[in-house]
Order: C-alpha cells, then structure tokens, then sequence
C-alpha cells in the first residue's frame, strides 16, 4: 500500500507558527502531526507500506523535505517528495503523486489527526472516513443505505440528508482507477470554485459502478488553527496516557509538580512550577517559577513567572513576566 499525505499549503491560520515552521511539522504531544498521521494510518492496515508520498509547496525548502524523509523512513516506507507548484485543489494535489497512484492508496490530508480502532478492509473497492458532526451544512456529508454503500456525496447541504462529514480520509483498491479519474477532470476542466476537487472525481467513480463504503472514526481531531491544535494535544494526551512513556526519564523536576496526563521531553526542566494537565513540553525547554495548564512548548524554550493556558510558544521562546507589586486595599477586587 502507498500513503499520500497533501500538505502544500501554508497554514495561514497557524501564523505566526507556520512562518518558521511547515504546519504539518509542528509537534503534537513530542511529534509532527504528519508523523502522528502516518502512524495511525499504519495502524490500521494489515499490508506494508511501500512509499510514503508528501505532496508539498516547493517554498516549504530542503529542511522540510528531509524531516519529511526521516520521518517516512523511521517508519520502514520509501519516502516521496512532490510539489504541487500551484493551489489548484484536492484533485490537481493528489495527482502530483501520480507515480505511487497504483494498487492499494491511502489519502489523508495534513491537517487531520483521528482514534481509529478499525482495520482497513482491502478487499472493498474504497473507502471514506466520515464523524457524526452537530451541522453537516458546513461539510461535505456521505449519504449511506443499512450496509453503510455510499449512495451520494452531497457538499454542504442546505437541508438535512446525513450528519456524516467527510473527515479528508480515504482508501483506494485501484490507484490506478484514480489517477485516471483525476486526470479526467484535469482534461475536461472540470473545476468547483476554481479548483479540481477529489468529491468530484469520487462521485463520476461512483457513477461508473465503484462501490464505496463508509467508516467512522472514533474521534476526528483537527489542526488548523492555535485552539484546535491545543486542544487536539490535550485529546492525544488523553489517548496515549497508557501507551506510550509521555515523561522522559532524562527530564528534570525541581521543586515541582506534574499534574498528568502531560509530556516532557527528555533535557526539559521544571523548577518551582506546576505544570498541567494536558501540557506538552518540548526538549531542553526550562520553565521556572510558573503555572502552565492545557499549552504546548517548544524545545529549547525558556518561561518564567508564567501563568498560561490554552497557549502556544514555539521553539526557543523567551517568555518572561515580571512580578508585579500592589497596594491593594480592604474590600477589594482586581
């Protein structure tokens, strides 16, 4: 099986993070969110993964590109970079990975983390991960009979046909099948909003007698912008609390307290803090003298006289508050 992960925007809700940072690469409990993705999509299949393929902006530059290689090969895949030179949509974007669009694929866009306890069932012809959501109007929804066959794709609808969103997670049998698919709506022009977009090329697919099935995800926890990434750290944390070493042994806490679930990477130091829950702590950061709830921290950052929540710093920050001093009579409130 190939992965082909999209990732070629700029994560413009993520600023000033993204600026210095691919979005796909900021760390989520100690790891890239693409990292994070991949290994959950691993985890649901039986097969091998063969190639792993990035679709990236050529302005993400060489650092990105071989973070992307490290992380493909630490997990045993050929890793695959490719440009999409142009935002021409979900379509044009996969398409850029036309050399892996063979045998079994599995998509899945950058900006999306899921709980998945299921196995992916190669022998359906494809498959699309959809969440129970609260308004389907604002989603591209799946329409399903008893046996969970997709019987329509319908984007955004105005009145209620289904409250299954699509989450930006799918399977192929035929890669093939696909890129033949995409390519057609390249040649006939085919566009919605001035892009060419994956609904499209699934729905003609659908047409022409490809079955599609859906599943659903336990959970479908986004990264797209500071609250949601905060949050999607507090919900990993949670997950991963029993099943992964969350505090490394190589940290150092002075005078401190943990409140779990929280991750501390190995050289971070806390002296006189009370950090968490749900705070994650990247390499050789230092916090002094602060209390930090529901944040995240890059490596090598330094906070002091800090009391922060549902808070973001990048890497080598220095977040510094100064004391204040008051005279602050009976009675009152500040």
């Amino acid at each position: 099986m190939n992965i082909i992960i999209p990732m070629a925007g700029m994560g413009k809700r993520m600023r000033p993070h993204t600026l210095t940072t691919a979005k796909p690469l900021i760390p989520v409990v100690g790891k890239p969110i693409v990292q994070r993705l991949v290994e959950d999509i691993m985890a649901t299949s039986n097969q091998a993964v063969g190639t792993i393929a990035f679709i990236i902006s050529p302005a993400f530059g060489k650092e990105v590109e071989n973070h992307l290689c490290q992380v493909a090969t630490s997990l045993g895949a050929t890793p695959l970079i490719c440009y999409q030179h142009e935002a021409l949509g979900t379509a044009h974007a996969i398409l850029c990975a036309s050399e892996v669009l063979t045998g079994n694929v599995f998509v899945a866009f950058a900006d999306t983390l899921f709980d998945a306890r299921f196995s992916i069932d190669n022998t359906k012809d494809a498959i699309v991960w959809t969440q129970k959501v609260d308004d389907p109007s604002a989603f591209g929804v799946v329409k399903h009979n008893e046996n969970n066959e997709i019987e329509a794709f319908v984007e955004k609808p105005k009145d209620f046909v289904s409250d299954l969103a699509i989450i930006g997670v799918y399977y192929f049998k035929d890669g093939v099948r696909l890129k033949a698919e995409l390519q057609r709506l390249i040649d006939l022009n085919i566009k919605l909003k001035g892009e060419y977009q994956l609904t499209d090329a699934m729905d003609n697919m659908l047409q022409n007698g490809v079955k599609f099935y859906t599943d659903q995800v336990n959970e479908w926890l986004d990264c797209g912008n500071k609250d949601a990434t905060v949050f999607t750290n507090q919900r990993i944390l949670e997950l991963k609390r029993n099943s992964e070493q969350l505090i490394s042994p190589q940290s150092k806490c002075v005078n401190s307290t943990i409140i779990e679930p929280c991750y501390i990477a190995e050289d971070a130091e806390l002296h006189n803090s009370v950090v968490g829950p749900h705070v994650s702590i990247g390499k050789g950061a230092k916090i002094y003298d602060s209390r930090i709830v529901n944040s995240i921290i890059g490596n090598e950052t330094t906070v002091k006289n800090a009391n922060l929540n549902n808070s973001m710093l990048g890497k080598s920050v220095s977040f510094v508050e100064i004391p204040k001093e008051c005279s602050i009579g009976d009675y009152s409130t500040l």
